[in-house]
């Protein structure tokens, strides 16, 4: 869409021109893919089953529209998730965050909070992006308290006629009698009813001043602490104590209630902003009867001063104590609280999934009618940054009839997060030209759960999250019968440019992969891919690197070429010598070794294996009895494990060169022979002093006397011993033998 606005080329035509040059792309490479299941969430054949999704999870209250702080990119003019905001900026174009006020539509993930958390530790994917998602749920176990609020001289009544309540979520519940004042968001809808006339200007002034601070740096414990009286005070439930209510910068809305209770003596952050502006400190807890410990005092160990009916407890039982007289009140109750918060999914951008529903003066806001689904995206729209969604410039899309009533009505202008089409987009694959249904029950029970899946790490607590969240509400729409959608999670690493720096135009350092491909052939491009880097590493792109495989994709089609017209050997009547014993052991440790990366995807080492297996091929064809049909037999299964890296080069050798079946693909593949790996002799480094002199061949089940006197006969050691007395002999089984000599 910024293309759209920089260029004044339409969005859909340039996704289009894009997939169709990808899907050149990837065919030339020859990628695997069945083409008749591809998807493209930007046509109404799929966003059409985003909206119906989008109803269906409104009829089940996870989703619902509100006004709230939101992230807003001024350079992008939308809003942004709490997880598309990086260090405070757009993770699109960099640019610096601020707060502000929107009415937004969310989905309820938080429903299922717990869930999400109870079924990581099933789930085989890397211990890292489970830690993140853990994190990011943040679960943590405490209280919530409550205060009245008095506000010019009246208690400050809710909507319903009933006081106020200013509930606090805390894990110090003991520290509550030290409440000396109480701290509210600025951003926060409460934050505008506590503030009185007298201190409106200040407060204004002030969410003027934080609505640039990114949440991580409002967080930051040494950011310097701000704020402002608000004119309205908190009443302690317990005591009957006023306590002043500020707003500061470092209680944030869309953390659990947007309000913090502060106790400056039990708390840095709290006590730098007391001591700032000279509020209250009052001790609550010392480690010891009669001990006057310095403030700050924030261990977690000690009793209760101070506090009235409460002093001399164990701050641990005065928890459950405080809490328990609260909960007699209707002011308190333990509680478990999330860091959680529900998704954002409205964007005020064009190129989206239209959010269904029609707003109606007299109706208020209602769901569109399925069976008017989908509601298309027109194409005639105006892209300017003006932060307005180009659909509510769009009269032919945005006025409307009320499905209610038949009155005037008008659309919703936001789109649907487009992180929304991937919420579910593995499940349509399934089923994709399913015209009646969202897919399938029984085609997504016969193919689904994912059982590997590979996308990148960054999407931890955003794709991944909430592809997770979607397949949950699923289940218990009866859409699906598993709780997860990816059993397991693979995360490939990035190709960097030459430079070592990630691929940018700007930089002129990006790859294309159709000039390489136009140049060395698809198969050693796939191949360079495979093996230039570790895959959940990447790394810099290396046209050496390239070269190295255009050399051994040449010493396999040379070796292709040599043994063509030799017939293969039966390998259980082959005679066995060393030679053909060392190559059989090469060979058989190559196909296991290979078998076992490629299922790690460690396709890199799986590529030298093979390197190292056509080395002791023409190692062995150097010998004098070479035996042909072996050789043969060799490259045969050579050219088997090499397929999958390069098929199309392997495809020919497989059946023009080799003369066998169509195809390669259709063959077993190579299974390894356990004996053929148990060597009769092996090779070890005789060391003199720490210091390696000369390598010797012993046999494999050889114990320490046998490989001494093995040692000790060959004539290289007296020479390596040079007139020096043996103090003591090592021998490390398998590995290598080291005299100690004076």
């Amino acid at each position: 869409e910024n293309y759209a606005i920089k260029t004044g080329i339409h969005p859909k035509d340039s996704t289009l021109k894009n997939i169709a040059t990808m899907e050149k792309q990837l065919r030339e490479m020859g990628a695997s893919f069945d083409w008749d299941y591809e998807l493209a969430t930007c046509m109404p054949e799929y966003y059409k089953w985003n909206q119906w999704l989008f109803l269906k999870l409104y009829e089940k209250g996870l989703a619902y529209r509100k006004n709230a702080p939101v992230n807003w990119c001024p350079k992008c003019n939308t809003v942004l998730a709490n997880e598309q905001v990086v260090d405070g900026k757009c993770e699109r174009c960099d640019s610096e965050v601020i707060k502000k006020n929107m009415t937004q539509w969310f989905f309820k993930i938080t429903e299922y909070a717990q869930e999400l958390l109870d079924c990581l530790p099933d789930l085989d994917w890397p211990e890292k992006t489970k830690k993140i998602q853990t994190n990011w749920i943040g679960r943590s176990e405490g209280s919530q308290v409550a205060f009245t609020v008095e506000k010019d001289g009246e208690i400050l009544k809710d909507e319903n006629g009933n006081d106020l309540k200013l509930e606090v979520f805390t894990t110090r519940a003991d520290t509550f009698m030290g409440v000396t004042y109480v701290v509210v968001a600025p951003e926060s809808e409460l934050c505008n009813i506590l503030t009185t006339d007298e201190c409106r200007a200040a407060v204004e002034d002030y969410k003027v001043f934080t609505s640039k601070a990114s949440d991580i740096d409002r967080m930051s414990t040494t950011r310097e602490k701000t704020g402002v009286f608000t004119g309205a005070y908190a009443i302690h439930p317990l005591n009957g104590r006023k306590v002043p209510i500020w707003t500061s910068d470092y209680v944030i809305a869309a953390y659990g209630t947007g309000v913090v209770m502060a106790v400056p003596a039990h708390d840095e952050r709290d006590f730098e902003f007391a001591t700032k502006f000279g509020l209250d400190i009052i001790r609550v807890v010392q480690s010891a009867e009669g001990v006057e410990d310095e403030l700050p005092y924030c261990d977690k160990k000690g009793i209760l001063v101070n506090s009235g009916e409460f002093d001399g407890i164990e701050m641990h039982a005065a928890i459950d104590a405080i809490v328990g007289k609260l909960a007699t009140m209707g002011m308190g109750e333990k509680k478990v609280n999330y860091r959680l918060r529900d998704w954002l999914i409205s964007r005020q951008r064009y190129w989206g999934t239209p959010i269904p529903m029609i707003h109606c003066e007299k109706c208020g806001v209602v769901p569109v009618p399925e069976s008017d689904l989908p509601v298309l995206l027109p194409y005639d729209v105006e892209f300017t940054p003006d932060g307005e969604s180009p659909l509510a410039k769009c009269d032919s899309f945005m006025n409307c009839k009320c499905p209610k009533c038949g009155g005037d009505a008008k659309r919703d202008p936001d789109t649907m997060d487009t992180f929304v089409d991937s919420s579910w987009y593995e499940f349509r694959y399934v089923d994709n030209k399913n015209d009646n249904a969202i897919f399938d029950k029984d085609k997504v029970k016969a193919l689904c759960p994912v059982d590997k899946y590979v996308g990148g790490p960054e999407h931890a607590a955003m794709h991944l999250l909430y592809a997770r969240f979607i397949a949950k509400a699923m289940r218990d729409m009866g859409l699906i019968d598993f709780d997860e959608p990816f059993t397991s999670l693979v995360h490939q690493g990035i190709i960097l440019g030459p430079d070592g720096n990630r691929m940018s135009k700007s930089r002129g350092n990006t790859v294309a992969p159709d000039e390489y491909v136009a140049k060395y052939g698809s198969d050693v491009f796939r191949t360079y891919l495979a093996f230039g880097f570790a895959y959940t590493e990447g790394g810099p792109w290396s046209d050496k690197g390239l070269q190295a495989i255009t050399k051994f994709t040449g010493r396999v089609e040379k070796l292709a070429e040599e043994v063509s017209g030799t017939p293969k050997c039966d390998i259980s009547a082959l005679s066995m010598g060393k030679e053909e014993k060392d190559l059989n052991y090469v060979l058989n440790y190559t196909i296991k070794s290979v078998t076992n990366d490629v299922d790690r995807f460690q396709f890199n080492t799986s590529i030298a294996r093979m390197m190292e297996l056509i080395n002791a091929i023409g190692k062995y064809q150097q010998t004098a009895n070479a035996d042909k049909g072996f050789v043969r037999y060799c490259t045969e299964i050579l050219i088997l494990l090499l397929s999958p890296f390069a098929p199309h080069m392997t495809e020919e050798i497989w059946c023009e060169k080799f003369g066998n079946d169509y195809s390669i693909f259709n063959q077993k593949w190579p299974s390894f022979d356990e004996s053929a790996l148990v060597k009769d002799e092996i090779e070890i480094a005789v060391q003199i002093n720490g210091k390696v002199s000369f390598k010797i061949d012993v046999p494999a089940d050889a114990d320490q006397a046998a490989v001494e006197g093995l040692v000790k006969g060959d004539e290289r050691f007296e020479k390596a011993l040079a007139g020096r007395n043996i103090v003591k002999f090592i021998y490390v089984k398998g590995r290598l033998a080291n005299v100690v000599a004076k």
